[in-house]
């Protein structure tokens, strides 16, 4: 899953994108308001995390162009001031969720994943395909009753074709989800991803398949049936 961290303390800002790529998260990071809009008109997030005093451009601003612009990407504010003016302002603006500073790692995250999940329309934390099974709290997959060994690239795009609930994801959609803004994006290493994964996959009830001119779409199916 791909993030934008918006935060203008640098240490703080590096503390938390090296935490939450740890956690298999990809993190873009900007330390001012007026690189997150920019950044903001041509890439896609699933979720921001946006501190509200930011340089040049504060977050209030941020989201509200955001919002203008018609983009439904989770927002998940974070300040210093938690009085309830600032957090009934954020939430009018179209805030998604609010933390106010300081908090904690883990609360941090599972008010991302629970914004991910209903964004994506899913209300449990479970989600299963066959017998493949998805925890999004401890985002872990398992095949039947085994865990399923997958390599960070490999994880996020199973993850994204998971939430995506039988719906295709395109070439170009996985790359933004999986790739960060100042890495190296190709159609050709989606391909690899999606022929390790459906090696794993082999002979069980569930399987990516490829719908011409639309993309790669998670589903289940019948066991040792063949992927068209």
């Amino acid at each position: 899953m791909r993030v934008l961290l918006v935060e203008d303390n640098r240490p703080l800002a590096d503390w938390l994108a090296k935490a939450l790529r740890q956690s298999r998260f990809v993190v873009d990071c900007m330390h001012d308001g007026a690189d997150a809009d920019h950044v903001l008109r041509t890439q896609d997030y699933a979720v921001v995390l946006l501190d509200v005093s930011l340089p040049r451009m504060d977050g209030w601003e941020v989201l509200r162009r955001l919002r203008a612009r018609g983009k439904h990407a989770p927002v998940l504010l974070l300040t210093a001031h938690g009085g309830v003016e600032d957090r009934v302002r954020g939430l009018d603006l179209g805030a998604d969720d609010y933390l106010p500073k300081p908090f904690e790692l883990a609360e941090l995250e599972a008010r991302m994943r629970a914004l991910i999940r209903r964004a994506a329309g899913h209300d449990k934390p479970a989600l299963t395909c066959g017998s493949l099974c998805y925890d999004s709290t401890g985002r872990t997959f398992a095949l039947g009753s085994q865990p399923l060994s997958l390599t960070p690239r490999e994880h996020a795009v199973l993850e994204h074709l998971m939430l995506r609930s039988g719906k295709p994801a395109s070439k170009e959609a996985l790359s933004e989800k999986i790739f960060g803004i100042d890495q190296t994006a190709s159609a050709d290493a989606i391909e690899i991803y999606i022929h390790r994964l459906r090696k794993k996959l082999d002979g069980a009830d569930v399987a990516i398949v490829t719908l011409r001119g639309l993309g790669y779409l998670l589903e289940a199916r019948q066991a040792h049936a063949k992927v068209a």
